[in-house]
């Protein structure tokens, strides 16, 4: 989600991340839209908690960037998850070990509703949050099986829980998102492996509201957004989704995790 100029203040503003030492030692991760906002908070926790980061995202200056602020223990994949090759050349990073998966790389939509949202703006959004999210978990749940272990989580939305979040693509997406994390988690329950999603709600991630914004759909979407208690750090849902990635929980599997400070029970 994007941050809402309109939501209160930062949620737990006075909070201090803690990491815990070696949880991830040993292990490799992998982690989409790296370079920034919550995946680059991921990827900062994960090291920090002694792990090995597979960072995949676009931004080859981003990339980099948090390679020369995290070291060896990140290895960069300047890749575009929708291209069929993309999933291969995050395999030859790993080098034969996938431990954990964060699937977080995603694009907001406009907010148009379905009178107005064009084919371009469906197709991208699902080829972004979708499609490219399916073909890197088709790709790494073979060597997680064979390895007998391994943990995925999802990135879904406040959009994937109810209709009043996002313009309609951005919505029916992160439903799709769900829909994957549930299926996936039933199937492989019996393989050693789990699955997962964080549902964020409001985020100081930097994502700018897109110029071409639905009037209809915002005007709609802001008496709800008016109930948001608050905008998260990234480092807040960071530390939701490294919980859910590592051993810690273990007997977690399907479960669909609002990290919203509320706004979901609203």
């Amino acid at each position: 989600m994007t941050e809402n100029p309109a939501a209160p203040a930062m949620l737990n503003a006075e909070w201090v991340e803690k990491a815990t030492p070696e949880r991830f030692a040993g292990q490799t991760v992998v982690v989409t839209g790296a370079a920034s906002g919550i995946g680059r908070a991921v990827a900062t926790r994960v090291v920090a908690e002694d792990g090995r980061v597979v960072a995949v995202d676009l931004s080859e200056d981003g990339l980099k960037s948090l390679a020369e602020e995290l070291g060896e223990n990140l290895v960069p994949v300047t890749a575009d998850l929708t291209r069929e090759d993309a999933s291969q050349k995050v395999l030859d990073a790993a080098d034969g070990r996938i431990d954990a998966l964060v699937n977080n790389a995603g694009i907001m939509d406009n907010f148009s509703p379905v009178h107005e949202v064009t084919d371009a703006t469906w197709q991208r959004v699902f080829a972004v949050n979708v499609e490219a999210m399916m073909r890197l978990t088709r790709a790494v749940v073979p060597l997680m099986m064979e390895a007998g272990h391994g943990s995925v989580v999802n990135l879904t939305s406040e959009a994937g829980l109810r209709g009043s979040a996002a313009g309609i693509a951005y919505t029916a997406s992160k439903h799709a998102v769900v829909g994957m994390t549930r299926n996936c988690a039933f199937m492989y329950a019996t393989s050693g492996l789990r699955f997962n999603a964080v549902a964020p709600g409001g985020v100081a991630t930097g994502i700018e509201i897109p110029k071409d914004a639905s009037q209809f759909g915002g005007a709609r979407l802001a008496t709800v957004q008016a109930n948001m208690p608050g905008v998260a750090s990234a480092a807040h849902l960071a530390s939701a989704i490294c919980f859910l990635a590592s051993d810690d929980a273990v007997n977690v599997n399907g479960a669909v995790l609002p990290s919203d400070g509320g706004w979901s029970a609203v």
